[in-house]
């Protein structure tokens, strides 16, 4: 099975940072064609919660909210085209793609990076992402694996708890 990213959550904090949030194991991407869509304005006048998600989120495939988590699993392929297409209809919609065909190819774009970025990497390797924009106007993202902390070198400062407890 092809590997892809999947939304996670590890505590609320997400649901205070963005305006959307990304619902936990729905599949996403990187998603820097919103931001270059222009669909939040320009990328560098950005504030509040728009700002975060530009400098910090991972675009939710269904939700079409934000995540600043991914983990790498295992996709079905018709998962996959599942959300290449619902992307696809979200890019026409929100992010102003002139035609169904130009939007599905920015999404299968998107989809195809999103698999790179996990196809060399061991399932449940948590991914961050970092984006900016340059000194002439271009956006960059970074792509970093999340590596858990050496308990023997580090003291324990939080705990992931369910809600309610």
């Amino acid at each position: 099975m092809p590997k892809a990213l999947r939304v996670i959550r590890l505590d609320a904090s997400d649901t205070h940072v963005f305006a959307a949030v990304a619902q936990p194991d729905e599949w996403a991407v990187p998603g820097t064609t919103v931001f270059a869509s222009g669909a939040f304005g320009d990328p560098g006048e950005l504030k509040g919660k728009a700002r975060q998600a530009f400098v910090s989120g991972f675009l939710g495939c269904v939700s079409f909210g934000y995540s600043t988590l991914v983990s790498v699993g295992e996709a079905r392929t018709d998962e996959l085209e599942a959300a290449v297409e619902a992307l696809g209809q979200h890019f026409v919609r929100a992010c102003g793609a002139p035609n169904d065909m130009v939007a599905r190819e920015a999404a299968r774009e998107e989809m195809t990076a999103a698999q790179d970025l996990a196809a060399d990497l061991p399932l449940n390797t948590l991914l961050a992402l970092a984006r900016e924009v340059g000194e002439n106007g271009e956006l960059r993202e970074r792509i970093q694996v999340v590596v858990p902390a050496d308990k023997e070198a580090h003291a324990r400062i939080w705990d992931v708890v369910e809600e309610g407890e």
